[in-house]
């Protein structure tokens, strides 16, 4: 970091203030809240959110210290604003795959084209409608055009592909559209303020999980070893240090 940057004491003190103030405010906000989504609490969390970041920040800059919170990003999905009873649903769905094998792929390929006589064979190039020779693009239009794509993500590995983030969004709309409507633009018209929920996968909960279980060991390590320092002897016979503590981590 630059010293010409770096944040006076009296900043960081400041920002240290300015947190404490935030804090009272969204416990303020929280205890008069009018209902469930009260927008004067989601004002109050909000700043409370900039000002823990930027004491975070001046407290690094200042001092190479951080702080325990988490600040998180506002990559969250609107207030729902649709029916209360939704009489149709729009189910979104997006799954990222890597090729990281491409010649399985090709090969998974070829196999269901020597079975099924009218799929398009990426082996054969132009001879066959929509081909392209030993293509992985030719390659993922067979896998795809043959299995549903629920087989794919179960299935993934013996493709060559490699899982990425997906997510699933089940949306409220006010009626069924006409058969092939949005056939043509299918993802124009999601609404954000209409899904009704959500389901996420990511590597990165896995990594956050991992975390956690680090500091559920380093917990029970300390237990332990306060438990053999602590335990009183009982003499021969006795079961000094044989009662070990355990923390309980969090549940997911």
């Amino acid at each position: 970091m630059s010293d010409a940057a770096q944040p006076t004491a009296a900043e960081v003190r400041a920002a240290a203030e300015a947190v404490k103030a935030a804090l009272d405010r969204h416990l303020d906000a929280v205890e008069r809240r009018s209902g469930e989504d009260d927008p004067a609490v989601y004002a109050a969390f909000n700043e409370l959110a900039a000002a823990a970041e930027a004491y975070d920040e001046l407290l690094y800059d200042a001092y190479d210290e951080v702080t325990p919170f988490e600040i998180p990003g506002d990559d969250s999905l609107p207030a729902y604003a649709g029916p209360e009873e939704p009489s149709a649903l729009s189910v979104l769905i997006r799954r990222d795959y890597a090729v990281v094998e491409p010649q399985r792929l090709l090969s998974q390929a070829q196999r269901v084209a020597d079975l099924d006589p009218d799929a398009p064979d990426p082996s054969l190039g132009s001879n066959r409608p929509g081909a392209a020779a030993g293509s992985v693009h030719a390659a993922l239009g067979v896998l795809f055009g043959e299995y549903e794509p629920d087989e794919i993500a179960s299935r993934h590995k013996e493709f060559g592909l490699e899982e990425g983030d997906s997510t699933l969004w089940v949306a409220a709309v006010d009626e069924l559209a006409e058969p092939g409507e949005w056939l043509s633009a299918p993802f124009d018209q999601a609404d954000p303020q209409r899904v009704v929920c959500r389901f996420d996968v990511s590597s990165v909960f896995d990594e956050e999980l991992d975390g956690l279980d680090d500091d559920v060991d380093e917990i029970e390590d300390e237990v332990e070893d306060v438990d053999l320092e602590e335990e009183p002897d009982d003499g021969p016979g006795g079961d000094a240090g044989a009662r070990g503590g355990r923390a309980a981590g969090p549940a997911r």
